[in-house]
């Protein structure tokens, strides 16, 4: 028995090694993230995920709810092309590297701090559907799917609710700036928006 899933072990490794394009040397396959993967691709666990920590603003982040919806957009070129529209419009709000952060506390509060301008919250994180619920206090209520790893942290939303994010958190008012977004969330249906940051 023993024996059998060790063979299944290496099988969804080297299965992750050939769909994971990250994945760039016997080093990465092997990493901490990747083996935890492996391991719950076979048992079917869910994983928990550490977000306590600050993690830094590095770019906008595009996600298709599924590689059917992300080939009928156009594949790759097309997510490429929409991360970066999505950076323009977000840094005319102020959110750019450097000028953007989420802070997660132990105690599930956490702020997120744009320029000078920062706004505080609790989070609720759910590992069955890797989704975190963000309240700022009592004015907004926020999910967004999360793909996070020990240093990279994505925070995924439906457009509608980027959006709303957008128009609370920015730095100031750009109208032009949503409406564009909106119009590129409408091309692509099915696309989730978001951040990348680091930590």
């Amino acid at each position: 028995m023993k024996k059998n899933f060790l063979s299944l072990a290496f099988m969804a490794a080297f299965m992750l090694m050939a769909t994971d394009s990250q994945a760039q040397s016997w080093s990465d396959l092997f990493n901490k993230d990747n083996i935890s993967k492996v391991v719950n691709a076979i048992t079917g666990s869910t994983q928990s995920i550490d977000m306590t920590g600050t993690w830094n603003y590095q770019g906008s982040a595009v996600e298709f709810e599924s590689d059917n919806l992300l080939m009928k957009a156009g594949g790759a070129a097309a997510a490429t092309m929409a991360e970066s529209k999505l950076n323009e419009q977000l840094s005319k709000i102020g959110i750019r590297d450097g000028q953007m952060s989420f802070t997660f506390n132990a105690d599930s509060t956490f702020t997120s701090t744009v320029g000078k301008k920062k706004l505080s919250g609790t989070y609720s994180y759910n590992a069955s559907t890797k989704q975190v619920d963000l309240k700022y206090l009592k004015l907004l209520n926020l999910h967004a799917k999360v793909n996070c790893t020990s240093n990279s942290l994505e925070l995924l939303f439906n457009s509608d609710k980027l959006l709303k994010l957008m128009s609370f958190i920015g730095s100031k008012s750009n109208n032009t700036a949503l409406k564009t977004v909106s119009s590129l969330a409408d091309n692509y249906d099915g696309m989730m928006l978001g951040f990348q940051l680091t930590k």
